[in-house]
C-alpha cells in the first residue's frame, strides 16, 4: 500500500497523520507484550470498530493511556482485558461509537421494530 493511498485510509479511520504518528509512537514505547495486546486491539479495530476518525482517535488514544498506566504499574494484560478480549473491546467501542455508522443503523433498525409492532397493536385494538 502506498503512503499516499495509505493516509487517506489513515486519516479517514482515525483522523489527522500527526494524531496517527503520536499515537503509534505511544504504543511503540510500551512493553513488547503490551505492545502486542495494544496492536491485537487496534487491528480488531479497524475491521470492527462502528465509529467517525475522531472517536476513533480518542479511543486508540485511551487504549494507549490505560496500557501506559497499566504496564506502569505492572497489572497484568489479562487484568486488563479481562477473560474477554472482544467484550473488552466492544464495551471500549460503544463508548465511542455514538454517530458512527453501525449505531446509527442499530438505532434505525431498532425504531423501525418499535414502529411496526406499534402498528400492529393498533390495529389489534391492543394499547401496550
Amino acid at each position: 500500500m502506498s503512503d499516499t493511498h495509505e493516509g487517506g485510509f489513515i486519516s479517514k479511520v482515525i483522523g489527522p497523520k500527526r494524531r496517527w504518528r503520536a499515537y503509534k509512537a505511544r504504543v511503540r514505547q510500551l512493553p513488547p507484550n503490551y505492545r502486542k495486546a495494544v496492536d491485537a486491539i487496534e487491528r480488531y479495530l479497524m475491521f470492527f470498530g462502528p465509529m467517525d476518525a475522531d472517536s476513533a482517535g480518542s479511543l486508540f488514544e485511551d487504549v494507549a493511556d490505560l496500557f501506559e498506566r497499566a504496564a506502569a504499574d505492572g497489572t497484568p494484560i489479562r487484568e486488563i482485558v479481562g477473560d474477554d478480549p472482544v467484550e473488552f473491546v466492544e464495551a471500549l467501542v460503544a463508548n465511542y461509537a455514538k454517530g458512527g455508522y453501525v449505531t446509527r443503523e442499530r438505532e434505525r433498525l431498532t425504531n423501525a421494530i418499535e414502529s411496526a409492532e406499534d402498528e400492529g397493536l393498533g390495529d389489534q385494538g391492543v394499547s401496550r
